[in-house]
């Protein structure tokens, strides 16, 4: 069969009469006048049809002559215009033994080419992949794709900043992953409020966002930044009350020059930031500049004139939020959190006076992380040791000195700055021998549940599904006094919840069939095993991390009626720790491939352990379960995304 795009010039000749009849322009491009670009200059002379017909002065965006002459294969685009619908249709062919373009081109008129409906159908397709090519699914921001391929090489004037999340590491690491999607959504959602429309955010890589903003003054744009940084620090994040988001930036201007250049600059004055933490550095004027966010002070007292006071001597340097009360001051306390630097709180107050704020404070623990200086005209030594006692920490007295305030204030910040930069660096030290043990742990898990056919996903699935029912639990009920720190050592302690399986042998446990009543029974002595393997650490068997592991070994396929096993304990006699685990295992088991089993679907899943097919739970946690199972989504591998 001969190859039709290889031609004589007659037959060039009878083509091109034919395609006449159909196409607008049609023409052959021989390969000095593609020359892999299309613009004006390097066509020679001929305009490509994106100038003839849509008169735009910048060449068009992929070319299709340019890649159907190289790829020697035929290439097609729509090209969409304010004053319509184009088609290029872009023919590789060969005349005489030399290789040319048949380049082909219609327009298309609306009321012909397809229904409005369609029509919108078609701009949505096209938008929808624009959008899933370069957007971020986690943030819904632009990917380092985008960066790449739109941004890197484009010549601007703009503002430009590097952004990184200050102990993002530590988030992840402590609150387990799904409090790193939050804070990276919230962050996300919070920075797209500050810029506008005509600014570009970027994901630029796991914590680090990158901010382009065209034609913005440099006085301008680090106003932008600074209300950035403070809006940043006031994020809350429902049932992570414990993350206090800030941020280090690096910004920069350019002029005139590639995105890609100002941006190695902005990332050299982020890692300057980095050092200190929650600062902006820039270069202006040829200098490093740092700026640091503004502490927020609460005043508290219930005297109008004391408040105008502390604020002109404060407000110059310092956020100042007021309260006229007790009450008042609660409500912030409660609304802002950590967010509050110090307090500076008056102890004699009508209604809610100072100590009863002070007691607040200390029930919650507040105290503990937000300093308080009280105000008191009252010096005796009394009031003054009882403030002490509950935790203050300084006083200043009435009438107000205004270089003591001043220093009083500063100090005390600095101090507790200090110190929480201290406990950073010892958190970061814990977690990383903490990370090592979670390491080893996972390792030694994964020899328990080794068995052929029993599938890798089974420990890393049992974790994600204990983390999230109990991230949920805690946002029901307070009742199991379960805090931050006991999710975590919960999550952990269920990797090793088959331990004892080892003591177990492998034969009874990749049995295909149904076990012989006396191989279930010496099955079910695995619960006991490892219970015992883990409280044989005798040096740590006190632990936390260790008590957790021993209920979860001996309890997880004990049952909330009574019917489970070793011990047949019944509703909240079960530790906690061991339901939410037995729950994770029951689900994850059901959703596995085994070699006795097929995999039931999440939703069957779901039923029957609604209808107890599976044993009794707490109704709570499959209240728990029910609220979370769109977000327990297995991949083809059968692991939790």
């Amino acid at each position: 069969m001969e190859n039709p795009n290889i031609l004589t010039p007659e037959e060039l000749d009878e083509e091109i009469k034919f395609f006449r009849k159909v196409f607008s322009v049609v023409r052959v491009l021989r390969r000095n006048q593609i020359a892999g670009i299309c613009t004006k200059d390097e066509l020679s002379g001929q305009s490509c049809p994106c100038y003839s017909f849509w008169h735009r002065d910048e060449p068009c965006d992929n070319c299709v002559s340019a890649k159907a002459y190289l790829t020697k294969r035929d290439a097609v685009k729509l090209e969409f215009s304010h004053d319509g619908v184009y088609q290029v249709i872009s023919r590789y062919i060969e005349v005489d033994g030399e290789g040319c373009v048949m380049e082909l081109l219609r327009e298309f008129e609306r009321d012909s080419f397809v229904d409005l409906t369609a029509e919108e159908k078609l701009l949505s397709r096209i938008n929808e992949y624009y959008e899933k090519t370069y957007t971020d699914v986690m943030t819904g921001i632009y990917n380092r794709r985008f960066y790449e391929e739109k941004l890197k090489n484009s010549v601007i004037s703009a503002g430009v900043a590097m952004i990184d999340l200050d102990d993002f590491k530590v988030y992840n690491d402590v609150y387990g992953h799904a409090a790193g999607d939050a804070v990276l959504s919230a962050f996300a959602r919070e920075v797209r409020r500050d810029i506008r429309p005509s600014d570009r955010i970027v994901r630029y890589g796991g914590d680090e966002f990158l901010i382009v903003m065209p034609g913005v003054r440099e006085n301008g744009f680090e106003t932008i930044l600074r209300r950035m940084l403070k809006n940043i620090d006031s994020i809350a994040l429902p049932g992570y009350e414990g993350i206090r988001l800030t941020a280090s930036i690096g910004a920069t201007m350019c002029e005139n020059e590639t995105v890609h250049a100002a941006v190695s600059r902005a990332d050299r004055l982020l890692y300057k930031a980095k050092v200190d933490k929650n600062v902006i550095v820039t270069d202006r004027d040829g200098k490093i500049t740092e700026e640091k966010s503004s502490a927020t002070i609460l005043i508290v007292d219930d005297s109008e004139l004391n408040r105008d006071i502390l604020r002109s001597i404060l407000g110059n340097e310092f956020n100042i939020m007021e309260a006229a009360g007790g009450e008042e001051c609660i409500r912030k306390l409660e609304k802002y959190g950590t967010r509050i630097s110090v307090v500076l709180l008056d102890i004699m107050m009508p209604g809610t006076d100072g100590f009863a704020v002070l007691r607040y404070m200390a029930d919650r623990h507040l105290i503990e992380d937000i300093p308080v200086i009280t105000i008191t005209g009252d010096e005796s030594g009394e009031t003054i040791r009882r403030a002490y006692e509950m935790g203050v920490s300084d006083f200043i007295s009435r009438p107000f000195d205004t270089k003591v305030v001043y220093r009083r204030v500063l100090n005390t910040i600095n101090l507790y700055e200090k110190q929480r930069r201290l406990i950073s660096t010892v958190s970061n030290e814990i977690l990383e021998k903490e990370k090592n043990s979670r390491i080893l742990v996972d390792i030694l898990s994964q020899v328990a549940e080794y068995q052929p056919g029993m599938g890798s996903a089974h420990v890393s699935n049992i974790n994600k599904i204990t983390e999230l029912l109990l991230i949920r639990l805690r946002e029901k009920t307070s009742a199991y006094g379960l805090g931050e720190r006991d999710v975590y050592l919960i999550t952990t302690a269920s990797s090793l919840h088959d331990i004892g399986k080892i003591g177990i042998s492998p034969a009874i446990l990749s049995k295909p069939g149904k076990l012989t009543p006396e191989e279930f029974e010496e099955v079910k002595r695995h619960t006991v095993i490892g219970a015992e393997m883990v409280m044989n650490v005798r040096e740590y068997r006190n632990e936390p991390l260790v008590r957790y592991a021993r209920d979860i070994c001996l309890c997880h396929h004990e049952k909330y009626d009574g019917k489970g096993y070793p011990r047949g304990l019944r509703g909240d006699e079960i530790p906690i720790a061991a339901q939410v685990v037995s729950l994770a295992d029951v689900y994850d088991a059901l959703t596995a491939k085994r070699v006795y089993k097929d995999p039931y679907t999440a939703g069957e899943a779901i039923d029957m352990i609604m209808r107890g097919e599976c044993g009794q739970f707490n109704p709570l946690l499959l209240e728990c379960l029910d609220d979370i199972k769109d977000f327990i989504v297995k991949d083809e591998n059968g692991e939790i995304k």
